[in-house]
């Protein structure tokens, strides 16, 4: 888990080694002469060199994670020129929001239809004690573990829900929550926080994509010539109750059949209808 370090400014550290180097090459002017400076100016050459080795630079959304001898210390995010501990390594880890697109992946969906699919994963660095030191690289775990995310979702719903309530991968936020979380839980490992995952790219593979789009104009179709029938039968039960209530014409049932068949013909038809008047009598 991360900690913070101990840290303090480098530019105090800095003014502190100035007023010893002066003190102690005061000191040794006083009591030896040239000797004791020159020996007080070594001295305190050591020990600023020393005490350097702790200064470090740190960028805005950015931390130092630090170790001694192997050993993590702690973690360093204070923006500026900082003082850690002496003879301790610094390992830059970056804060920032990162952004990263998958590769178009060649997968089948739940129906075993071949798609392509890619996604954008938006993500930033949370604990950089996990970042650092439970991965080998967590910029390569998040793409290696997003492309797994992906291959699983797409294998988990179809393309296309042909059943009402199924959840497809064309249902873009839908199924954007469900990668988001998905990839939370397989990144937490690293310290790494799932901003947001959508998906950018979404096809059938081109052996079927001819196929599948003659099969989706046919699903059209058919709703589209659903609903106009169902239309259509409305307009005639309220035509013949109009007929009925307002006492205009009294039609048997052969003639009611007539009627609905034509008034069918008319509404159902792709195509403008061709009137014909019938002058003499229905029954010949």
């Amino acid at each position: 888990m991360e900690r913070r370090a101990f840290r303090t400014s480098g530019f105090a550290v800095l003014v502190v080694l100035v007023l010893l180097g002066a003190a102690a090459a005061a000191a040794g002017w006083t009591t030896a002469g040239v000797e004791g400076a020159a020996a007080a100016a070594v001295a305190w050459a050591v020990v600023a060199i020393v005490v350097m080795t702790g200064c470090t630079v740190i960028n805005p959304n950015e931390a130092k994670v630090v170790q001694f001898l192997g050993r993590y210390v702690g973690t360093v995010n204070q923006a500026g020129f900082q003082w850690v501990l002496p003879f301790t390594s610094k390992k830059r880890v970056t804060l920032r929001v990162r952004n990263f697109e998958t590769a178009k992946l060649k997968v089948n969906d739940a129906d075993g239809s071949p798609v392509e699919i890619a996604a954008v994963v938006v993500y930033r660095v949370t604990d950089t004690a996990k970042a650092a030191f439970s991965v080998d690289d967590y910029e390569e775990y998040v793409a290696i573990q997003s492309e797994a995310a992906v291959r699983h979702l797409a294998t988990s719903h179809p393309y296309d829900a042909h059943d009402e309530g199924r959840t497809s991968l064309r249902d873009g936020a839908e199924v954007a929550v469900e990668l988001t979380a998905e990839l939370s839980d397989r990144t937490q490992l690293a310290g790494v926080e799932v901003l947001e995952a959508r998906i950018t790219h979404l096809a059938y593979a081109p052996e079927i994509a001819q196929a599948m789009l003659v099969r989706q104009q046919a699903t059209q179709v058919v709703a589209a010539r659903t609903h106009i029938v169902a239309g259509a039968v409305g307009m005639v039960q309220l035509a013949l109750n109009k007929l009925r209530e307002e006492d205009v014409v009294e039609l048997d049932e052969e003639r009611k059949a007539q009627m609905v068949s034509n008034l069918l013909v008319v509404l159902c038809g792709d195509r403008a209808t061709q009137p014909v008047v019938n002058a003499g009598s229905l029954y010949g």
